[in-house]
């Protein structure tokens, strides 16, 4: 008889890596412990959790089950609700209960750097529920414009809860908050919106389009619209306390090139109740606070979009070989995936200073926050998908298939650099800040010189960056001028703080630039000491 297996020769699999098992975000992730200076809050155990063969398989079903928009009942009543599968609570519910909105405003020490590192761990899982969490983690400063609605809001949105039932603020046990700026007509010119505020008692009525509305399941909203004063910020809320709809209507869900678990819609206000926060025609100055805060989550993530890409590239050049060796053992492999890394822990560690800025108490710490977090944001966005496209690479075909992480994290790797401010928009308000702020340019050069007298190589490419511009450059210069700063910053943290392997190594490929053109075309790293930081 003919041995029935003989047919399944072809399917024997011998030199292919499996998926990677279980493995602790936070344990075995040395460098955010070192960077994080060992502060914990709950991280050890959610780390853990993340780290979870099961959890990262829930993010994959809340890419693939994607959100549904339900406009209307079976018998035609408005509901503008979306429907989430069950994946996409559970994460939310993890994420909400570990303390990612609440823990900066617990009072706990270092609570904004623990939230950051949440940021950075959430986002190697899935980062689309990281929108309506860091949104509501973000809604919490800028609503201390008034009294009255943080005091109804602000225990909702920091509960270490979530509670998905779609009803009044005052029956739930948490909330969340989104946000609705964007219109069609203006962009980040939020200037132009065109929505209208009209008073209606104590409150006000808006009517207008919002081009973009991140997570419509939210409890309320922070937006802006134009009253006989100008432009204004509102807090729109989804459900009335009588029990009733706000006059939200969702019109369509946005189809996005990633962030698929997360809903970004597009809505209309038909004369929808409102709130106003803070004063008429102080509109950006009020909403200003969450978009500073939002900004740091935004420059928290790329850092660790890089991370799970390499991590999967180092584990599959563990399992693999090629021409009789394994693919990590190869030197011109071992120059890429060592190159890769440097992008990323210099990610991760300008991420956390700016961190523990915002979690500082000195007027110097926030004014340092104000420009470090925008040359974060703008440096750590424009490194992720080149990290992320060459991890990809390094698994060949299987890098390119649904099979892996690398399609999801490729697809999400330019949200976070056009999200609060797409590269020239940053770069724009860094110049802004530095021609108008004497404190943010005293905290910056502060923290450049604080690393001078270690390494001569870094010490003259700072004197040279400051002879090069001894004042602001042109506007046709701010990319060229903030990618400078942002790498010099980058290269002060890694010297203080980082193992000489690696901050010689920055400085080397970075600062002094002995390096070509694509990632991997250096020389003369300690290959096996870099590598080494991206042990799982």
């Amino acid at each position: 008889m003919t041995d029935p297996q003989s047919d399944l020769a072809t399917h024997q699999v011998e030199n292919q890596p499996g998926a990677p098992g279980d493995f602790d975000l936070w344990q075995g992730d040395t460098p955010l412990r070192q960077h994080m200076f060992g502060e914990a809050a709950g991280l050890p155990g959610f780390g853990a959790t993340l780290g979870r063969a099961a959890v990262r398989e829930l993010g994959r079903i809340a890419n693939r089950q994607t959100p549904e928009l339900v406009t209307f009942d079976r018998a035609g009543r408005r509901v503008d609700e979306v429907r989430f599968h069950p994946a996409y609570h559970q994460l939310m519910s993890l994420g909400l209960e570990a303390g990612y909105s609440s823990v900066a405003w617990s009072g706990a020490a270092n609570g904004h750097s623990a939230h950051a590192a949440m940021v950075y761990m959430m986002s190697q899982v899935e980062p689309g529920v990281c929108c309506p969490m860091t949104m509501t983690y973000a809604a919490v400063p800028a609503l201390q414009a008034d009294a009255g609605l943080a005091e109804r809001w602000q225990p909702k949105l920091t509960a270490a809860s979530y509670d998905p039932q779609v009803a009044p603020l005052s029956a739930k046990s948490s909330a969340t908050m989104g946000m609705a700026m964007t219109e069609k007509q203006g962009g980040s010119d939020v200037r132009a919106n065109t929505t209208r505020a009209v008073r209606d008692g104590d409150g006000y009525r808006l009517k207008g389009h919002k081009w973009f509305c991140s997570a419509p399941m939210c409890d309320g909203f922070l937006t802006l619209a134009q009253t006989d004063k100008g432009l204004t910020c509102f807090v729109v809320p989804r459900w009335l306390e009588d029990g009733t709809r706000n006059s939200i209507h969702l019109m369509r869900l946005k189809d996005k090139l990633g962030n698929r678990a997360n809903a970004s819609s597009e809505i209309e206000y038909h004369n929808a109740f409102a709130e106003r926060l803070g004063d008429e025609g102080a509109g950006v100055r009020t909403i200003i606070e969450m978009v500073h805060h939002t900004r740091l989550d935004t420059a928290m993530a790329p850092a660790g979009l890089m991370r799970a890409a390499l991590v999967e590239a180092k584990h599959w050049c563990e399992g693999r070989r090629t021409f009789q060796r394994r693919l990590i053992d190869q030197p011109l492999m071992r120059s890429v995936l060592a190159d890769l890394t440097l992008d990323w822990e210099g990610a991760l560690a300008l991420g956390l200073r700016v961190a523990r800025a915002f979690d500082g108490k000195r007027a110097e710490d926030r004014a340092f926050a104000r420009i470090a977090v925008a040359l974060a944001k703008f440096q750590s966005n424009k490194r992720a998908p080149v990290v992320i496209y060459e991890a990809m690479e390094v698994l060949g075909g299987m890098g390119y298939v649904e099979d892996t992480p690398l399609p999801l994290l490729y697809r999400e790797a330019p949200l976070n650099s056009i999200w609060e401010g797409s590269g020239n928009v940053i770069c724009l308000d860094i110049l802004r800040t530095l021609a108008r702020d004497s404190a943010a340019v005293d905290a910056l050069q502060a923290e450049l010189m604080a690393a001078t007298g270690t390494d001569a190589r870094y010490d003259a490419a700072l004197k040279a960056h400051q002879a090069r511009w001894p004042s602001l450059p042109d506007e046709a210069e701010a990319r060229w001028f903030a990618e400078r700063l942002a790498v010099l910053l980058t290269a002060s943290v890694l010297i203080r703080q980082a193992p000489g392997a690696v901050a010689d190594a920055y400085v080397a490929t970075r600062v002094v630039g002995e390096r070509g053109q694509v990632s991997g075309a250096v020389s003369g790293l300690d290959t096996e000491a870099i590598i080494a930081r991206l042990n799982a």
